[in-house]
């Protein structure tokens, strides 16, 4: 397929997390509506490639070691200069209309890119943390650069956009000085497949002979989603309440994950699958959803979760839980790093009737809505979707 895009989208890759989930739909929904989409990946990998619509070209700049180690990290300088320098040669031979990155890193590197390229392409930037805590919770040197990148880049951005009104306030106090203020467009997360796919069976005799309630949490093991909290949290929960705890994903943390697992001795009643390719499957058939980080930006599984009609409770971490739960009205907030409130929390949510959500507040996080807002801030003419057609589109390498 030898054609310039409509518009760019670029990433890392396309692996299981929440900002790549936003991507690709977001991808599609454009796709859909007839434009010409190209989606640039710093690696060409991850489980949501193959959803991909027809009419999404993805270019793999292919550097080398993206995937290494367990859990997401920062590109390595040597990653990023190989994908700035392979972006800048992209944007010279396809001139695109406009370009949207997504997570900070990458953010910075599609700014320095068009300045080297010096292509009237519009950059649009958009934050999918609280990035005051990554600054200073993350143990990266490249964490610690985040003010001064922010306020060194930033002003080229033609916009930025934050997921949530919290992203957005903190991203004021890094960057109070730049032309326009920060849009904030909520996560294309409740599709029609999450439905779907959630009717699915799960092969587990936990869930098809279901005797004991169970609690359920899903993410990166990594520092941010602070894990071993709901682990303390649960062993708490099972001094009054007998349940079971099951914990979809991997990551750097693992290690200490099970190692609390069995200080606590329970792991007979906490099973780690891994990644699996249909989360929603395990979240409908749970009784409660727990989420545990310490800092987000606008967590998709809170989403998916109420969506789903699951009880949740969340820490009331910066920043998105409180948007999401309307300050505690859709389900129960509580400190960082508490794990005895945590715990107190989730059995209170096992023993009482659950807030319903309404499907209005629901629909702010559909693709209808959040593709509508991207049109915009993209600059895009509004068109008429088409069908949909999920088929993965051409390919091509910048070498």
């Amino acid at each position: 397929m030898n054609r310039n895009p409509d518009v760019v989208l670029f990433i890392r890759w396309l692996r299981g997390g929440g900002a790549e989930r936003v991507i690709a739909n977001l991808a599609n929904g454009l796709a859909e509506r007839n434009l010409k989409v190209d989606l640039v990946l710093m690696q060409a990998e991850g489980e949501y490639l193959e959803t991909l619509h027809s009419n999404v070209r993805v270019v793999n700049l292919d550097t080398q070691s993206a995937s290494a180690g367990r859990g997401w990290r920062p590109p390595t300088s040597f990653q990023s200069t190989g994908s700035l320098l392979k972006l800048v040669r992209y944007l010279k031979q396809y001139r695109p209309p406009v370009l949207l990155s997504a997570t900070h890193y990458l953010n910075e590197i599609a700014l320095l890119a068009k300045q080297l390229a010096q292509v009237p392409t519009r950059v649009i930037v958009t934050e999918h943390t609280h990035l005051s805590q990554e600054f200073r919770l993350t143990e990266q040197i490249s964490s610690k650069l985040i003010p001064w990148t922010v306020r060194a880049l930033y002003r080229f951005a033609d916009e930025v956009v934050a997921v949530s009104q919290g992203v957005a306030a903190d991203l004021d106090t890094f960057s109070p000085h730049r032309r326009k203020p920060t849009r904030v467009v909520y996560n294309s997360v409740v599709t029609p497949d999450i439905y779907r796919l959630a009717e699915a069976e799960v092969a587990h005799p936990w869930f098809q002979q279901k005797d004991l309630p169970i609690v359920i949490g899903s993410g990166r093991f990594v520092r941010q989603k602070d894990f071993p909290t709901l682990v303390r949290a649960f062993a708490h929960l099972r001094q009054t309440i007998p349940a079971r705890l099951v914990l979809l994903g991997d990551g750097r943390d693992h290690a200490e994950i099970l190692r609390l697992v069995e200080e606590f001795a329970i792991a007979d009643h906490v099973w780690m699958p891994g990644f699996v390719s249909n989360p929603y499957a395990y979240m409908k058939k749970a009784d409660v959803f727990a989420l545990s980080s310490a800092w987000e930006g606008l967590p998709t599984v809170l989403i998916e979760a109420i969506a789903l009609g699951v009880p949740v409770v969340s820490t009331d971490c910066p920043s998105g839980p409180a948007e999401i739960l309307k300050q505690g009205r859709y389900g129960r907030l509580v400190p960082v790093g508490d794990a005895v409130t945590l715990g107190d929390a989730i059995a209170s949510t096992l023993q009482e009737d659950s807030p319903s959500v309404p499907q209005d507040w629901i629909r702010e996080f559909t693709p209808e809505v959040a593709i509508r807002k991207y049109i915009d801030v993209l600059g895009l003419s509004p068109v008429i979707p088409s069908s949909t057609v999920h088929m993965m589109g051409s390919s091509i390498a910048i070498s």
